[in-house]
């Protein structure tokens, strides 16, 4: 079996890597056949047809033998889709939540984080589920993917065998930020991964608003830094005069922390120009929104 970052990349690969050797065996023997026969029985070196017989051992033969590279075929792909679909008893249950337009992974502890970290030669077993609509996660390096689907679980499970990131995309269309949904994989050693776990949140910005926006996937739309996105930067938001579409009507606006909470609790209300309205509504504690609001305070 080939080796790879995780365990499903050399199984998959394996397996590809097979069939498209088969394949490639195949279109040579067929291709050299054909330039042979056209040059051997080329109407000028046979003027006069012949009657040509049937040969029961060469019809038996090119029927049996492809049969076999079929049932072969399966064969891998049957044993590698069921070493896929049936994560062993002792992985790590690690769930997804899928949602317009980022990714948030809960661990056993409670912990939640934006990126997926997981330790090195250990199984991991991923519960998928949306809070939306239909988003598709999926690991390329991995080899992996798999639908989160609304009110329902869905699961994956893969081994991670070399330390590194690895991205992580939405491979189903899911909306305007659709291209934006993405996030990493995190693969460390077992020792790094336990104090990680072990501290938890420790290892994040110490500020508990900027925390809730990441866990609530608004850093999935809207930045810290200044850079547009589909949503608009936090960067210097407060106090800022904002253009919103109120009702149909177009109007001038400070953003103080009225209009932001109305904007969270409320996206639809107040419509920032040169901005689709795709926000859904968060829910939110009171204090957390306090937090976030005295974040983008002092966001400046």
């Amino acid at each position: 079996m080939f080796l790879g970052p995780s365990n499903t990349a050399g199984k998959v690969d394996t397996a590809f890597l097979l069939i498209v050797a088969m394949c490639v065996a195949l279109l040579v023997i067929v291709t050299v056949s054909m330039v042979v026969f056209l040059i051997k029985y080329n109407r000028k070196r046979h003027p006069q047809h012949e009657v040509v017989k049937e040969n029961m051992v060469l019809e038996i033969t090119w029927t049996v033998i492809p049969t076999i590279l079929v049932l072969l075929m399966f064969y891998f792909g049957w044993v590698n889709f069921d070493y896929l679909r049936n994560p062993p008893r002792d992985a790590m249950p690690i769930q997804v939540i899928a949602r317009q337009w980022s990714w948030m992974f809960v661990y056993q502890n409670g912990i939640q984080s934006d990126v997926l970290k997981v330790p090195l030669n250990k199984p991991v077993e991923l519960v998928l589920t949306s809070q939306d609509v239909i988003h598709s996660l999926f690991i390329p390096a991995f080899r992996i993917k798999e639908d989160c689907v609304p009110g329902m679980k869905t699961h994956l499970w893969f081994n991670a065998n070399a330390a590194g990131t690895y991205d992580i995309f939405c491979t189903e269309y899911c909306g305007v930020g659709h291209s934006h949904m993405l996030s990493k994989v995190i693969a460390m050693p077992a020792s790094d991964f336990e104090t990680w776990y072990k501290t938890g949140q420790a290892a994040a910005p110490a500020d508990k608003g900027y925390r809730i926006l990441q866990s609530k996937g608004c850093l999935g739309c809207h930045t810290v830094d200044g850079t547009r996105n589909i949503g608009p930067t936090f960067k210097g938001i407060f106090g800022r005069s904002v253009t919103v579409t109120t009702n149909g009507r177009e109007r001038q606006i400070t953003a103080d922390g009225e209009y932001l909470k109305r904007s969270i609790l409320k996206p639809g209300a107040d419509i920032v120009k040169g901005y689709p309205p795709v926000m859904p509504e968060i829910p939110l504690t009171e204090e957390e929104l306090e937090r976030i609001i005295k974040y983008l305070e002092g966001l400046k």
